[in-house]
């Protein structure tokens, strides 16, 4: 049985307490995942990272949006289509794109829009691999032969990118927000695929998701590591309806320690 991984956003930014948008608990999944990677090396045949990656001007920083009175929103802030039609949010970038945007992500039952904390921002150390999963990345390439993948998501400003395989709305002009097409290939060659990483409220969640809408053919070899992601704090409930949908489709749940 051959078996691959799929990595979400284990990033510093993300699963060290220091980071800009630490989740609560990423950094002992972290060392599960490393555990994982160690315990498994001979029975693991191919291992996909992602790399949330964001330029500092993103539709989802509080650079990008101002109110009336020209103050920023604070992070952690949603904004909806509503208000932005009001008025009490307005974009500086790319407004009539923006404006469209937020009424695309409502009318396709996404996640409403929120503002984060400046994050993951391209080239800096909030952006790269936590150390603990390097470390049992590279010493697996190096037992094994093969290298890890690493797949950038998010450089594109005027949408997020919560699951790996497409933009929460994908932009016709820039491929990168398509579907990825060549990755869901890339992970069907294998019997088991398991999914792990952060945010389980969100990334993974939509990850999933995006599985369970555009890669029919990965549902039954996808197994969700329980141990192995946390939700941001307070969020986990948006993800309530993707999981039980996953459950019902046949996808499975194990402990890090059941592998």
């Amino acid at each position: 049985m051959t078996t691959a991984l799929l990595i979400i956003d284990t990033q510093f930014d993300f699963c060290h307490p220091d980071g800009a948008l630490f989740v609560p608990g990423a950094d002992h999944d972290v060392a599960r995942m490393a555990a994982l990677i160690r315990q498994n090396t001979a029975r693991i045949d191919h291992i996909v990272v992602t790399l949330d990656t964001h330029h500092l001007i993103d539709i989802a920083h509080p650079l990008f949006w101002h109110d009336a009175a020209g103050q920023h929103p604070a992070p952690f802030t949603r904004i909806s289509a509503a208000d932005v039609d009001a008025g009490q949010w307005v974009p500086l970038f790319a407004a009539d794109r923006a404006r469209q945007y937020v009424r695309e992500l409502e009318a396709d039952g996404q996640f409403d829009h929120f503002i984060w904390p400046e994050h993951c921002l391209v080239g800096s150390r909030g952006a790269a691999l936590h150390d603990t999963l390097l470390n049992a990345l590279n010493d697996w390439t190096r037992q094994r032969s093969r290298d890890y993948v690493a797949v950038q998501k998010g450089l594109h400003p005027l949408s997020e990118h919560f699951g790996i395989f497409r933009a929460q709305v994908p932009d016709p002009t820039i491929p990168e927000t398509h579907l990825n097409t060549a990755l869901i290939a890339d992970l069907e060659r294998f019997d088991r695929v398991l999914l792990m990483g952060e945010a389980k409220s969100h990334c993974v969640a939509n990850s999933l998701k995006q599985i369970l809408d555009f890669a029919p053919g990965l549902v039954s070899k996808v197994i969700a590591i329980t141990d192995c992601m946390s939700d941001v704090a307070g969020l986990g409930h948006l993800a309530d309806s993707i999981y039980a949908e996953a459950r019902e489709r046949g996808v499975r749940f194990m402990m890090s320690a059941e592998v």
